[in-house]
């Protein structure tokens, strides 16, 4: 019965700052960056799909294959980060810098790898992923979930290449963010049932466990953040639960474009200086103080959280200041 609802929700729903001239030592990612910028320009929309699972026979290898002709069928240009076929590296260090580090015996690496991103000295793999990601329209986070997370490849991927200048920077944040014109969006299937997730279900909230990757990563760099695509307990659903959660996958695809993105605390609740601790200013904590639920699920003020705050979209929710004062 659970997958069951599942799919008829997919089907309901489916119905309804420049780079610097980089060195000569590498000159390979000035020209990959051209040729991207170039690529972007003269296409229509851009799919990337960051793909991290080992097998070619899995479900998310299904899953992948699914959007990615969802979205060619559509005309849309689909590109495909295979993480473990690429032997992607998932730690970060010197080696993802060309050249010499500043302080190689205190090295910070998101220190570093600013001022090699503004030199063009990045190690070729990561210039590649970052070419993809400024190409994308929309990126689609495929997996499964390990440790209510994301497997370590898939987390170097994001460490590595979602690196500080290029992804975010203290000016270029959440509301503000470099990605604000993209979507971006996490699916994954997952070994327990969805009431394991449940507010009450043995594994705690599933809008808590993803709060990290969707706030946390996605959200904090700018992106338009989708609805997550959930499949649940995979390895216990027949062939023709599977073959129908695929198909409701491809029909939610179908107007992926238009879909509303998940609500997340407006920048202008918060008093963005060093002084006020980017802390939410008390005129708006005030406000809040009569209402029944927190507004996101991390700011919930002392408060329940507000109801699949990371799982649906809230289309009649607005969260900035000026809203919630007139509220």
């Amino acid at each position: 019965m659970l997958l069951t609802q599942v799919v008829a929700r997919g089907c309901i729903r489916a119905a309804a700052a420049a780079v610097r001239p980089s060195l000569s030592v590498n000159h390979w990612t000035s020209n990959a960056w051209i040729a991207c910028s170039r690529a972007h320009t003269m296409a229509g929309r851009t799919a990337l799909i960051v793909y991290a699972h080992q097998s070619p026979t899995s479900f998310n290898s299904a899953a992948c294959k699914a959007a990615a002709e969802a979205l060619e069928a559509q005309g849309c240009k689909v590109l495909i980060s295979d993480l473990y076929a690429m032997n992607f590296e998932a730690s970060a260090t010197t080696k993802d810098i060309i050249g010499d580090v500043k302080d190689p015996e205190n090295f910070k690496y998101g220190d570093e790898m600013l001022e090699a991103w503004q030199e063009g000295r990045l190690s070729k793999d990561i210039a590649e992923e970052q070419c993809k990601v400024k190409e994308a329209d929309l990126i689609i986070f495929q997996f499964p979930l390990y440790w209510f997370s994301v497997p370590a490849i898939m987390k170097g991927w994001i460490d590595r290449v979602l690196s500080q200048g290029f992804a975010f920077s203290l000016e270029k944040m959440y509301d503000n963010g470099v990605f604000r014109d993209k979507k971006a969006m996490l699916s994954f299937s997952t070994g327990a049932m969805e009431s394991m997730f449940l507010a009450d279900g043995i594994n705690g909230d599933i809008n808590v466990t993803l709060w990290p990757l969707q706030n946390g990563v996605l959200h904090f760099c700018g992106f338009q953040v989708l609805e997550p695509q959930v499949f649940w307990s995979i390895a216990h659903t027949p062939p023709a639960i599977r073959t129908a959660l695929l198909e409701a996958w491809r029909a939610r695809l179908s107007g992926i474009w238009e879909e509303k993105s998940l609500s997340f605390a407006s920048s202008t609740l918060f008093d963005l200086t060093f002084q006020g601790g980017f802390r939410m200013t008390e005129e708006v904590k005030e406000k809040l103080s009569s209402q029944p639920h927190g507004i996101t699920t991390g700011h919930h003020i002392g408060k329940p959280l507000p109801p699949n705050n990371q799982t649906k979209a809230d289309t009649g929710k607005t969260n900035t200041k000026s809203d919630i004062l007139k509220s």
